[in-house]
């Protein structure tokens, strides 16, 4: 159930009077098309709930542009470079153009960023990434979205957040469990995590199908080292650093992303640690160049691509009574970066 915000939006004033969210915004705006009766009913109702419609909010949909606005936690990350190429690839087969912007995963630059777009009057907006686990993090954000939704504009994420609108969801949770039984069917016990935020919702998830599996094994939990670190290549190198010194007898480090991995890699190499040999590495997301490292990165694969293409086309459909959930696979790709644990 949707949290309750301190003014009603036009989907209450739709829910209540038994229409449609389009319907309801064209009785209430005189737009032709609907019946005296049902404008009057919808009016209404309204009235009744205190509706009032954000004229601003308004004046910058009617003037909305085929613009699309992308935002990203950071464009130089392969995970969200890729997501933006599935955007501009729907955008520019729909004659759409689109404006992309980063936060550094920063929930006031992300409300910052929101509010530039809106003022810029693109016609929809789609967030890509992770949200937070503390749905109040994201409640300004939130309430900004629903007024751009209420005024015309159309909304979609990737990732779990708190947003309460049309969605796209990679399997996080089956992606960490398939990975950690990877590593467990291969043997190893002396598991590390490497991981940035825990108080991101993709963090959240894939931690939780990794628990999943080391409980299925007997593996407890507490046993296995989460090391967090900033979700990036440096933070991999240092998370492979605070494993070596904190952790040495590790045999297995599990990123909670590519780029994590690549810098754990990195690291290693320097160290004069030998992969697999003395200690397997994974990834998640499996990023274009996964595949050409030495040693090719064993990874889960999510479709980012496609993740981006399939937020473009919720934002390019009617809106729904509900929040629309598109779920996306999560796949092993077994490389040459895992291998069994030492005797």
């Amino acid at each position: 159930m949707k949290p309750q915000t301190t003014r009603p939006r036009l989907i209450d004033v739709a829910d209540a009077a038994g229409v449609s969210i389009a319907t309801a915004s064209r009785a209430l705006s005189g737009t032709p098309g609907v019946s005296e009766s049902l404008a009057q009913r919808v009016r209404a109702t309204a009235a009744e709930l205190g509706y009032a419609a954000n004229l601003h909010a308004r004046s910058l949909a009617s003037g909305s542009t085929s613009t699309i606005g992308l935002v990203v936690h950071e464009i130089g990350d392969p995970y969200f470079s890729e997501i933006a190429s599935g955007v501009l690839r729907i955008a520019a087969d729909q004659g759409r153009t689109v404006q992309i912007c980063h936060t550094g995963r920063d929930p006031q630059v992300e409300l910052q960023q929101i509010r530039s777009m809106v003022a810029s009057r693109v016609g929809a907006i789609v967030v890509a990434g992770s949200g937070f686990v503390d749905p109040s993090i994201e409640l300004p954000a939130r309430r900004e979205l629903e007024v751009f939704s209420d005024a015309g504009g159309r909304v979609a994420v990737i990732g779990r957040h708190h947003l309460g609108v049309d969605a796209v969801l990679p399997a996080n949770v089956e992606g960490g469990r398939a990975v950690a039984e990877h590593v467990l069917g291969l043997g190893h016990r002396r598991i590390a995590v490497l991981t940035g935020s825990t108080g991101l919702t993709t963090v959240a998830d894939r931690l939780d199908g990794i628990r999943e599996a080391l409980g299925a094994a007997g593996v407890a939990v507490a046993d296995v080292p989460v090391i967090e670190e900033a979700f990036t290549r440096a933070g991999g190198r240092a998370g492979a650093r605070r494993v070596l010194e904190s952790h040495p007898r590790t045999t297995a480090v599990i990123a909670l992303n590519d780029d994590m991995a690549i810098g754990c890699l990195s690291e290693l190499r320097t160290a004069g640690v030998t992969v697999p040999t003395q200690i397997s590495v994974t990834g998640f997301d499996d990023v274009a160049v996964a595949g050409d490292l030495s040693p090719a990165l064993t990874t889960v694969r999510l479709p980012m691509v496609e993740m981006g293409a399939r937020a473009v086309g919720l934002t390019l459909k009617e809106p729904g009574k509900r929040p629309r959930r598109l779920r996306v696979p999560a796949e092993l790709v077994v490389r040459d970066s895992t291998g069994p644990a030492p005797a």
